[in-house]
């Protein structure tokens, strides 16, 4: 029997629903909160910055980070969402993946999954379905996916 798992994200969670064929609709399988997702810069760390003195030593400047502490956390959490389709697929729990997410984790994730993960991607959707009840999910979707 075919199986699809869709998975919905954005940074604040995720939720993996199954769809099993044509008009069978979604079963959530799990939902995955993220509450991270939401903290600001300020919220991971209250220290500032350390503090440097020039190269020539005639001023001091606080020394910047290539990554803000919420920039790690979500790449974190598509290591996390994309580990997770990773053991669905060695354990044969799906045949097709689909991914719906905001752009940026959506980018992330596909670029996390394993190569053979990565070809049962048979749509993405650049969407963020945070709010929309579950139930509601494949009526949203329906113009996107054919279930």
């Amino acid at each position: 029997m075919e199986k699809t798992w869709i998975l919905v994200a954005n940074r604040g969670g995720a939720r993996l629903f199954e769809n099993t064929g044509p008009g069978k609709g979604m079963t959530l399988l799990r939902d995955i909160a993220h509450s991270e997702g939401h903290l600001k810069d300020q919220d991971f760390n209250a220290d500032k910055p350390g503090r440097s003195f020039d190269s020539k030593g005639e001023g001091r400047h606080a020394m910047g980070k290539s990554e803000s502490p919420k920039e790690h956390e979500i790449d974190r959490f598509a290591k996390e969402l994309a580990h997770m389709c990773d053991k669905g697929r060695t354990s044969n729990e799906f045949t097709r993946l689909i991914l719906v997410a905001e752009d940026r984790l959506l980018g992330l994730l596909k670029n996390e999954l394993d190569h053979n993960t990565a070809k049962l991607v048979t749509d993405t959707v650049h969407k963020d379905l945070a709010h929309v009840a579950d139930a509601d999910v494949p009526a949203t979707l329906e113009g996107s996916i054919k279930f």
